[in-house]
């Protein structure tokens, strides 16, 4: 059945269902692991599931279901672009002097990788938020502050911008930037180097287009996290400049498979343990080294011996000649054979490759790369001989190239800062921790000698550059590349974080101040209390005083002392999101959990990826392999015929010969190495529903929370109270209700007791709008309700980018909130003898006719009413203006102008003898250019007001009763 969206969704559709009910039926297991959220389950089995059914597909079947055409959302404006045939050229030039003479050989030659099929352009595509590029162009900025050249991931053979689009937008949103995603050229059919050869032409497509490097920040998930630190590499070594940053995703840096978490079981993970395995094609896998060997003239003895003994031999064969050609026609199928002889030393090997000048043997005899690829590795005592290629994008003998697997650079210094996230449940976890250290310390962490480079060639290098700064985020138990689902809480503070440190990263070049998006208030995962987490993962994102509030005045000292030791188990440093801490030794090294709490992460010595001897680097390890090995022997067991079939024809394509390149010998998987006049021409990409599905549903928080904003945008501010001077309400002849306040939300905690909650978010941060956060190069951070004005475009010039104000601005008021005073800490009500929760305590978006009010003063508090007439009163219903001279009522209370209360001491100067209540704000209206006062001799009503501006009740007060003083 071929892989389209019915037939990806009748596989899938069992999964989440079977997964919707076991998440609730085994909900004990999953409460302190990220799959304590139903959607975070449910899109890990999901991708889980769709990998392990593409496993039985063909390669390019899987490349054709995700690089289907997939619709942008109307709220996002993309564009593509052709790179120059100049900058390829350039980049061909660059990479060729990063790889020098020797590399081209081990490559193939050096004009191979830069055949296109059809002869067509590379392409990249502009993604941006459609109001971010209009206000661009309002003010007439062409290239803005901000650009985010962002490689996918895929493992190098599939993938494409289409299905990551909803991802990119994110980053765009977050970060208000432009994000250009090149579509380079996938493995196996264009293996090492066309994908390098392809971001690099685009990052030089950017400086051609008058991008500053201080503009620009490199990012990539996975495969395109390699990528990225491979690129970076080739930028530093050959002298251009340098982007302001890079982000580091999951970045996929070890194709050799050294590091000891990948011999783990991968359950918190979508990745397979075993490695990618497929339905074989003619793309993969490729002719393996008997195929190869047969075709250059130099097939080993048995080969030999086989042929002559079917070429003289008519009588029947023996038992003994039957079983070996059983055992070879199983060996050609499996891709490998297992010798069971003791390991043999450096010298056996040499002597058993029969000397071979191509063959490279470890310095400890560990491993051996021979003729055509051959990897030989000394497993648990006995001799276990590849003959497969092992991964899409390169060959055996390409996989400790450093521009292949980076974390074997002689060197990571020398590069911008850079930012790594590292999912704690992921099987490529230690690599990446690896990879974080070696950049900031680059004398400790020296690769050792491979048949790629020489010991004085790595010494040489080792030295050059200074540590580069790195932010190291290892997420508790997350899979690969969280932000893939991005509809997920984690993922939403891994977007934050990485928004966070692009914006540090421009304004450091810049030597100026980026503001980013804090959409928190409007957030729908942020505003979502998710009934699919557990009663027990409330306790542990809660802070012990939110939870001592939420519980009854009864239970607060009962059995909390227990709460408090659970929540605080290590000392927290931040949250997710927040601004960069000073560099360590060139490092800020971070643990955080799926509520985004910051933790500090544990020693060097207590992390097993960087207690792995150097020597060790590099060099594969019998759990990843023996996992390999029985996937290979399963799959190509399960396919033995078409694998035997399709190496058939590819040998027999192969004795033809091919349209190749003049002395180059492409890779076998290369498409330009066997290419032929009849070719058929790609076919144009289909729509994909399934992919269209998959991206809504990415995207859907994306597209709430721009719906939100715009709803906020349009109303008026729900914090400011508003005045009509034109009525006036007589509280003692009408009373209206107040508006009643928003229901808190609901927190379930154990065996089923609900509380009624604090809203610590709504304490933390606005109830409306989103804000904009200006970020410095010291990485502080300035926040406020609305957005900073914007400052005037710089005059473009040769080296530095124009400055782009790329979101609409919301200009703040000239005047403080008239609630920024109004939930003051230590504000006591009357009556009660502790402080009141945040829910007591008079809600910012209170109006006037709630509290007792006079021409817009609003008092915190109850009104004490004494004297004879006190009965004809509410206490707690009366307002300043029930006691105003000109209003019905006053001469029967005995008020008059001369205080509030007439014979008594008037509140103000009540007001004044407490010293421990705070000073109360009130606000007056100003029409027509003169202040509506208060004074005793006003007698006429003032106009609408135009302007509002605060006033504090202490000092109009005391203004008042001047004449009054005791």
């Amino acid at each position: 059945m071929p892989v389209n969206t019915v037939s990806v969704g009748m596989a899938v559709t069992p999964t989440v269902i079977e997964t919707y009910i076991s998440h609730y039926l085994n909900r004990r297991p999953l409460r302190q692991k990220p799959t304590a959220h139903i959607s975070y389950h449910e899109g890990l089995e999901l991708i889980r599931r769709f990998l392990h059914y593409a496993s039985f597909h063909t390669v390019e079947d899987i490349q054709a279901f995700t690089s289907q055409w997939v619709p942008v959302p109307h709220w996002v404006y993309s564009k593509e672009v052709d790179i120059a045939a100049a900058c390829l050229q350039r980049s061909a030039d660059l990479l060729c002097a990063q790889l020098g003479p020797e590399g081209i050989r081990q490559v193939g030659g050096q004009t191979w990788w830069q055949w296109r099929r059809d002869n067509a352009a590379l392409k990249a595509e502009w993604i941006e938020m459609r109001k971010d590029y209009d206000e661009r162009k309002r003010v007439g900025s062409t290239n803005g502050q901000r650009v985010m050249l962002y490689v996918h991931g895929g493992a190098y053979f599939f993938g494409s911008v289409d299905e990551h689009r909803y991802q990119m937008q994110r980053h765009a949103r977050k970060l208000r930037a432009r994000v250009l995603a090149p579509k380079y050229r996938l493995a196996p059919q264009f293996p090492f180097p066309c994908g390098l050869h392809d971001c690099l032409a685009t990052y030089l497509y950017l400086l051609v287009e008058n991008h500053d490097p201080s503009t620009i920040v490199l990012a990539g998930d996975s495969a395109g996290g390699g990528m990225v630190v491979s690129l970076l590499v080739t930028l530093r070594d050959q002298g251009i400049p340098m982007p302001a940053g890079a982000i580091l995703i999951s970045p996929w840096v070890d194709l050799t498979h050294s590091f000891p978490s990948l011999g783990g079981d991968g359950k918190l993970d979508y990745i397979p343990a075993h490695g990618f395995v497929h339905k074989p094609s003619m793309s993969w896998p490729p002719p393996n080294v008997d195929d190869l060997l047969e075709l250059e003239g130099r097939s080993n003895k048995t080969s030999h011996k086989e042929t002559h003994s079917s070429r003289v031999s008519f009588s029947r064969p023996s038992k003994e000649e039957r079983a070996a050609k059983k055992e070879a026609k199983a060996e050609r199928v499996r891709g490998f054979s297992v010798r069971s002889t003791d390991a043999p030393d450096r010298d056996e090997l040499l002597k058993d490759h029969g000397a071979a000048p191509d063959t490279y043997v470890s310095p400890d005899g560990t491993y051996s790369i021979g003729p055509s690829s051959l990897l030989s590795l000394k497993l648990e005592g006995s001799l276990l001989e590849i003959k497969d290629q092992i991964q899409l994008y390169a060959a055996n003998h390409l996989l400790t190239h450093p521009l292949v697997s980076p974390v074997l650079q002689p060197t990571l210094g020398g590069l911008p800062p850079l930012l790594i996230q590292v999912g704690g449940g992921e099987l490529l976890r230690d690599e990446q921790i690896y990879l974080a250290h070696k950049a900031a310390q680059p004398l400790a962490y020296i690769p050792p000698p491979s048949n790629q480079q020489t010991p004085e060639a790595i010494q040489a290098q080792a030295a050059n550059y200074r540590p580069t700064n790195v932010q190291l985020q290892v997420w508790d138990d997350l899979c690969h590349v969280a932000p893939t689902l991005s509809f997920t809480r984690p993922a939403k503070h891994m977007y934050r974080s990485i928004a966070q440190f692009g914006a540090w990263a421009l304004a450091r070049a810049q030597k100026t101040t980026i503001d980013i998006l804090d959409d928190d208030s409007i957030s729908f995962v942020s505003g979502d209390s998710s009934a699919s987490s557990t009663s027990a993962d409330v306790d542990d994102e809660l802070s012990p005083d939110a939870i001592k509030l939420s519980m009854p005045q009864s239970a607060q000292h009962v059995g909390f002392e227990s709460i408090t030791k659970k929540v605080n188990r290590d000392p927290k440093v931040g949250r997710a999101g927040d601004p960069l801490p000073a560099f360590d030794r060139h490092m800020i090294r971070q643990r955080i959990d799926r509520h985004g709490h910051i933790y500090p992460l544990a020693p060097p010595a207590e992390l097993p990826a960087l207690n792995l001897p150097s020597i060790e680097v590099g060099v594969p390890k019998p759990g990843p392999v023996n996992k390999w090995m029985k996937a290979q022997k399963q799959w190509n067991g399960k396919f033995a015929k078409e694998k035997l079939k399709v190496q058939k024809r590819r040998k027999a394509d192969m004795e033809k010969g091919y349209e190749g390149f003049d002395g180059e010998t492409p890779p076998p998987t290369a498409l330009a190495g066997r290419r032929v006049k009849d070719m058929k021409k790609e076919k144009r990409k289909k729509k994909s529903w399934g992919m269209a599905l998959w991206s809504l549903w990415g995207s859907k928080h994306d597209e709430m929370t721009i719906v939100r904003e715009e709803k906020a945008d349009q109303k008026p501010n729900q914090d400011e109270p508003t005045v009509d001077t034109e009525k006036t309400i007589d509280s003692s002849t009408e009373s209206k209700p107040a508006k009643t306040p928003p229901k808190p939300r609901q927190k379930t905690f154990a065996k089923g007791r609900t509380s009624t909650l604090a809203a610590n978010d709504a304490a933390s941060r606005p109830r409306s709008r989103s804000r904009h956060s200006g970020v410095t190069d010291k990485g502080q951070i300035a926040t406020t309700p609305s957005t900073p004005k914007p400052t005037a475009p710089a005059s473009p010039g040769p080296d530095l980018a124009e400055a782009m104000p790329v979101a609409p601005v919301r200009m703040a008021s000239p005047l403080p909130s008239p609630t920024s005073e109004i939930a003051t800490p230590g504000i006591y009500v009357e009556g009660m003898s502790r402080p009141q929760s945040p829910d007591t305590l008079i809600p910012p978006t209170d109006t006037l006719t709630t509290r007792p009010t006079r021409g817009g003063i609003a008092y915190p508090f109850s009104l004490k009413v004494d004297g004879p007439d006190s009965g004809d009163l509410n206490a707690s219903t009366l307002t300043l203006n029930s006691v105003h001279p000109e209003t019905p009522g006053l001469a029967e209370s005995g008020e008059n102008n001369e205080g509030l209360v007439n014979g008594k001491e008037s509140k103000s100067e009540e007001m004044k003898g407490d010293n421990e209540r705070p000073v109360v704000e009130r606000f007056v209206t100003a029409g027509m250019g003169e202040l509506a006062t208060l004074d005793n001799k006003q007698t006429e009503k003032p106009e609408r007001p135009a302007v509002e501006r605060f006033v504090t009740a202490q000092e109009d007060l005391s203004t008042l009763a001047a004449g009054d003083k005791p």
